[in-house]
C-alpha cells in the first residue's frame, strides 16, 4: 500500500463567514481573504508537503475554484513548487478538471513539463471536477462527460505521440498541429488516475485500466471498486489492489484522545465541503439519470456525499468524529488504533493499493500537522505498506501505458 499525503490548503479564517452566508463556494466574496494571511498559510502548507519527502510519504495535490475550502487553484502550479523542493516522493495531481479547461493540449504540456521537472515522479489525475466548479468555469453540465472523454483521449494522445504533429478534429476541440515539447520521461504517459463516486465510473475506469479513487465515504467506495473488478473480469483481466485508491481524514496521536482531537479538526473540511448555495449543488445534466435516481432514493442527496457502511446518507455537516469513523471517513487514535482501522477497512474493500492521507484540514495548526505526519510515517506506514502482499497484482497494464 502506498500512502499519499494531501491537504486542500484551505483558507479557514473565512469559514465562519461562509457558514453564516450559507455558502463557502462560488458566491462568497473574496474580500473575506486577507492576502497576507493567505501568503503565510500557503507557505506553511508547502513546508508540510516538503516534510513528507523527508519522512518517506508520497504527495497528492488537487484543485478547486472560488472557494474558502481550498486555495489550490492550479494543481500543476502547486506541484511545480513541490517538485523543485522534493527529491523522492511520487507526485500525484488529482487533479485537473479537464472538462472545464478550454485547452487540453495545454494540460498535456503541463503534465509533460512536470514529469520532466520532477525526474519522472508524476502521476496524472484527469478528473471531472465537482459540480460547484461548473459556474466558475462557465461550463455546460449537460455535455460535460462527452467533453471530458474527448479531452481525456486528446491529452493521452498528445503525451504519447513523439513522431511529429497530428491533427485533431473532434466535437469540442480542433487543432491543426499537436506536438508537445518536452515529452514526458515516463513513456508513453505518466500513470493515469480518475476519481468517482459511482458504479458507472468504476466500470469506465476498468475499461481503460486507470487507477480509480474515491474520497471520504466507504459506503460509496465498495460498490465502485466491485464494479471495476467485475468489468475487468468481463474484459479478461484481473484488477489488483494497485488500481484502487481511497482518501480518509487521519489523525494520529500519542494518546487516543490526541488522535481523535486532531482528526476532529481535520474533519472540519468534510463538514464544510458541501456547504454551498443550492443552485450549484447539482447543475442540470451534471449527474447521470442513474446517479440522480440513486440520490433521490437516498433522501435527495441532502447532507453530502458521505454514506455509512450500509450505503445510508450521513449528515456530514453535523457528524461527530466518532460518527465519521463509523463511515470510514476518518481513521483516528493511537498508531495501533489507526493501523487496526486501516487494516480492517482494506479487508472490507477487498484490497486497496493507495491510501490518500488527508493529514491536515481547517484549524489543525502547523505543529499538530507536522507531528501528525511524522507519527504516521514512523508508527503507521511501516505496518501497513505490505498490506495486500498476498493478493494478485493487476494482470494487465493501463491503456495509457501500452
Amino acid at each position: 500500500m502506498r500512502v499519499w499525503y494531501f491537504s486542500e490548503m484551505a483558507y479557514h479564517p473565512a469559514w465562519d463567514e461562509g457558514l453564516k452566508r450559507g455558502s463557502l463556494r462560488v458566491v462568497l466574496p473574496s474580500d473575506n481573504v486577507d492576502p497576507q494571511v493567505a501568503h503565510g498559510l500557503l507557505n506553511r502548507y508547502l513546508d508540510e508537503f516538503a516534510l513528507c519527502d523527508e519522512v518517506g510519504l508520497d504527495i497528492m495535490i488537487n484543485e478547486h475554484h472560488s472557494t474558502a475550502t481550498c486555495m489550490t487553484v492550479s494543481a500543476p502550479m502547486a506541484l511545480a513548487v513541490i517538485a523543485r523542493e522534493t527529491r523522492k516522493s511520487r507526485l500525484l495531481s488529482l487533479g485537473s478538471p479537464i472538462a472545464n479547461r478550454p485547452d487540453p493540449v495545454r494540460v498535456a504540456e503541463e503534465m509533460a513539463w512536470l514529469d520532466v521537472l520532477s525526474g519522472g515522479r508524476l502521476e496524472m489525475g484527469l478528473v471531472k471536477g465537482a459540480p460547484y466548479e461548473i459556474a466558475p468555469a462557465n461550463s455546460n453540465p449537460a455535455r460535460l462527460m462527452r467533453r471530458y472523454w474527448e479531452a481525456h483521449d486528446l491529452i493521452l494522445k498528445a503525451l504519447s505521440t513523439s513522431d511529429g504533429p497530428f491533427n485533431w478534429e473532434g466535437e469540442f476541440f480542433h487543432y491543426r498541429n499537436v506536438n508537445i515539447w518536452p515529452r514526458p520521461i515516463q513513456q508513453p504517459t505518466p500513470p493515469v488516475w480518475m476519481t468517482g463516486l459511482s458504479v458507472e465510473t468504476g466500470r469506465l475506469a476498468a475499461e481503460r485500466g486507470h487507477v480509480v479513487g474515491t474520497l471520504l465515504s466507504g459506503g460509496v467506495a465498495k460498490p465502485m471498486y466491485d464494479a471495476y473488478r467485475q468489468r475487468a473480469q468481463e474484459l479478461g483481466w484481473t484488477a489488483g489492489p494497485d488500481r484502487f485508491a481511497y482518501a480518509a481524514c487521519i489523525g494520529v496521536g500519542h494518546t487516543r484522545e490526541e488522535g481523535l482531537r486532531r482528526a476532529d479538526l481535520i474533519a472540519g473540511y468534510v463538514r464544510t465541503a458541501g456547504v454551498v448555495a443550492e443552485p450549484f449543488t447539482n447543475p442540470p445534466g451534471y449527474n447521470s439519470l442513474g446517479a440522480n435516481v440513486a440520490m433521490l432514493k437516498a433522501g435527495g442527496g441532502k447532507g453530502g456525499f458521505v454514506k455509512d457502511r450500509a450505503g445510508n446518507p450521513v449528515d456530514q455537516t453535523k457528524a461527530t468524529v466518532e460518527q465519521f469513523m463509523a463511515t470510514d471517513t476518518v481513521f483516528a487514535g493511537t498508531p495501533d488504533d489507526v493501523v487496526q482501522q486501516i487494516t480492517a477497512f482494506n479487508q472490507r474493500m477487498g484490497g486497496i493499493g493507495h491510501l490518500l492521507f488527508f493529514g491536515q484540514g481547517g484549524f489543525l495548526d502547523h505543529k499538530d500537522t507536522a507531528d501528525n505526519i511524522r507519527l504516521f510515517a514512523r508508527e503507521v506506514f511501516p505496518r501497513i505498506q505490505h498490506l495486500n502482499a498476498d493478493r494478485p497484482a493487476s494482470s494487465r497494464r493501463p491503456v495509457a501505458a501500452e
